[in-house]
Formats: C-alpha cells, structure tokens, sequence
C-alpha cells in the first residue's frame, strides 16, 4: 500500500486561510440573508452551481479516463478524486436552495408566471415535492458513483499485484461507462430543474449539454491549476517534469473542451435565433439588453476565443506554468457564465451586481477549497503502484 503524505507546510496554511475567509464571507452572506432574503438566495444559487459544477466536471473526467485509459490521467487521478469525495459536502450545501425555493422560482406560485402560464406538463413536473425529490435523486446517483469510484481505487493502493489490478481496472471501466450515461441524465435534468427552470416559459433541448461541457470544463482548469501548484513540490515536481507529454495531451483536453462548449453554446444560439419564437428569443434578449450583453462579450472571449487560441499553441500547453495561466482564466469564466444563466432571469435586459454575488462564492469557494485540501491529504497524490506511471518516469 502506497503512504500518503502530508501536503507541503505552505499548503497547511493555505488550508487554514482558505477556511478563515470562507467563514468571514459565510458571516457575512448570514448578514446579506437578513438584509435581503431575496437576494442573498439568487447569489447563492449561482455560486451553488459554479462550485457542483466543479466537483461534477471532476467526477466526469475521472470517469472518462477509466474509459478511454491513457497516461493523462495519472498526474490528475488523485485530485479529481480528492473532489468527488466532496460530494457530501455539497449535498449539505444544497440545503439553502431546498429552502429557498420560493424566493427563487416563481413556478411555486403559478398566478406569478406571466401570460399564457404554465403547461399542463409543467404544473406537475414543477412541484415542490418532485422538484426536491428530483433532486435527491441526482445526488444519490453521484453519490454512489463517487463511493464506489474512490472506494475500488483504494482497493488498487492496498493490492497492486497486476492481475488483480487488471481485473479492478476492467470493473472500474465498467461502472464509468455507464457512469458517464448516468451522468449526462442527471446533470440534463439538474440544469433543467434548477436554472433553466427560473423563466419556465423557455426551453431549449440543448440546455442540460451546455451545462455538462461547462462542468467538464472547469473540471479539468481545476485540475490542471491543482496540478501547477503541487508541481512546486515533491512528489509532483518530478512527475511533471519527467512527463511533458502528459502536460500537451491535458492542454488537448482543455481545448477539446472549450471547442465542445462553444459548439454547443452557438448551436443553440443559432436554432434559437433562427426559430425567432418569442418565447425562445426573450431568454436571449434578457441577456443582451442593458449591461448584460457585454458580460456575454466577456464569456465569448475568456470561455472560448483566448483560451481556443493559446491551447493551440504547443509550447503553452507543454509547460504547466503556461498552461495553468490558460486554465486560470477558464476558471474564472465559469463563474461569470454561471453568473450569466442565472442572474438575468431576475434582472431582465438590465445589468444588475450586489455584493453577495461576490461573496456567496468565495464563501462557498473557501470552504470548498478547505475540504478539498483536508481531503487532497487522505491519499498518496500520485498513483505509483501504476506501471504506465513508471515508464513515463523512466523515459522522462
């Protein structure tokens, strides 16, 4: 069985900060609640999402990599694993969504819901009830795959031998492969349920894919940026430097991600513009009116045409430090594309910033990066026992 080992000392303290500024920006999201309840479940919602849709992106990818197999996955195994043991925690913190759902949807209340109202199909899938049991239903679902997941990876570290470890690696491959379906349902139907659902006279079949490529995407900027940090230290020094390789095929990925994402982003502005129904065309008039149109002009780029240039580029995406920068700013374009789905939908065709919008995610961001990193600590940081990651640092 591979040791773990303790994370640098200056990761220690990062831990510790990141907790000391999630729970001042808590305090002060628990001040924002009393001054504006309204308000503060809108800004929570949209950071809710940024952060799962994080921890989901991780949970995809490492089921992609037992799929397809491939070295890339050995410098970012144990960090996407690290966040998918977060899971319980975000069930937690989906508790405020659970009770603010009234403040937040106006479905709960159908006389709210402008003219012609809510589809017979509609007034029973859009009921409270359904709507939480849902809900739990999706999390049970990532639940269990991220149980079962890290569980049978641990069995690996414990009984390396390689019969043994061929035979887990085909049921690990398994699971994810129908994994991976269950993940693309439940992540349609949680994007569906719980944003496209704040204006319920729009419906686009493209939706709940937008959002799974944007979680795939931050996904991966998260890992690649954890993977420059812990590169500053052993063990990950040694293993970055020995495998540029490994560096290009994740800068590949990123890429193939920011492509699929625009794909799917244009596809549906297009049928949507096409079409030009007014029911359709008002989502997208909600977000170009007022300020909203230059926040679109800032995702376009950030999300797509810088990075989509750079990751081009084979010297970027073969050095971390370059490569990191690139996922950086994709990272923080996840959180002005969440800001852009959700907060329009009560600001319509008028550009509107409070304050919680700034601190409801870097609360809810330093909790989550202190439990990730009390959880990046539970395991060996690198799959050793892996003889894929021994030739790459043989030939490196």
């Amino acid at each position: 069985m591979t040791a773990r080992a303790p994370l640098p000392p200056r990761w220690q303290r990062l831990q510790y900060l990141a907790l000391l500024v999630g729970l001042v920006a808590a305090g002060l999201c628990v001040v924002g609640y009393f001054v504006s309840p309204a308000q503060f479940f809108r800004s929570y919602l949209m950071a809710y999402v940024f952060w799962l849709g994080v921890v989901l992106g991780c949970l995809a990818i490492l089921m992609m990599h037992y799929v397809v197999g491939g070295r890339w996955g050995m410098l970012i195994r144990q960090i996407l694993e690290a966040a998918v043991r977060l899971l319980p925690f975000m069930v937690l913190l989906f508790i405020p969504i659970a009770c603010g759902i009234p403040a937040l949807y106006i479905w709960v209340q159908p006389e709210r819901v402008p003219a012609p109202g809510l589809s017979p199909f509609q007034q029973v899938y859009l009921q409270v009830p359904f709507f939480l049991g849902r809900a739990g239903f999706y999390f049970a679902v990532w639940l269990v795959l991220g149980f079962l997941l890290n569980r049978w990876s641990r069995q690996q570290e414990r009984r390396p031998e390689p019969p043994i470890l061929r035979t887990r690696q085909r049921r690990l491959g398994l699971l994810s492969g129908g994994g991976l379906v269950l993940y693309g349902l439940t992540v349609t139907f949680a994007g569906v349920d719980w944003m496209m659902s704040l204006e319920p006279h729009w419906v686009s079949t493209t939706y709940g894919f937008l959002v799974g490529m944007g979680q795939l995407l931050v996904g991966m900027a998260f890992a690649v940026l954890m993977t420059f940090w812990l590169a500053q230290d052993e063990p990950y020094a040694s293993a970055a430097a020995a495998a540029p390789e490994l560096l290009h095929d994740l800068g590949n990925l990123l890429l193939a991600f920011v492509m699929l994402w625009a794909y799917i982003a244009f596809t549906q502005l297009l049928i949507v513009w096409s079409g030009d129904l007014p029911d359709e065309v008002n989502w997208y008039l909600h977000r170009t009116g007022g300020g909203w149109r230059w926040v679109g002009v800032i995702l376009a780029l950030a999300q797509f045409a810088v990075p989509f240039f750079f990751l081009l580029l084979r010297r970027i995406t073969r050095r971390i430090q370059y490569l990191a920068t690139v996922a950086a700013v994709l990272f923080g374009a996840h959180l002005v594309d969440a800001f852009w789905l959700v907060m329009p939908a009560f600001f319509p065709g008028q550009f509107h910033l409070h304050w919680l919008d700034i601190v409801a995610p870097i609360a809810l961001g330093g909790l989550w990066l202190a439990a990730f990193l009390w959880q990046l600590q539970r395991r060996a940081l690198l799959p050793w026992y892996e003889p894929s990651l021994q030739e790459v640092m043989q030939h490196g």
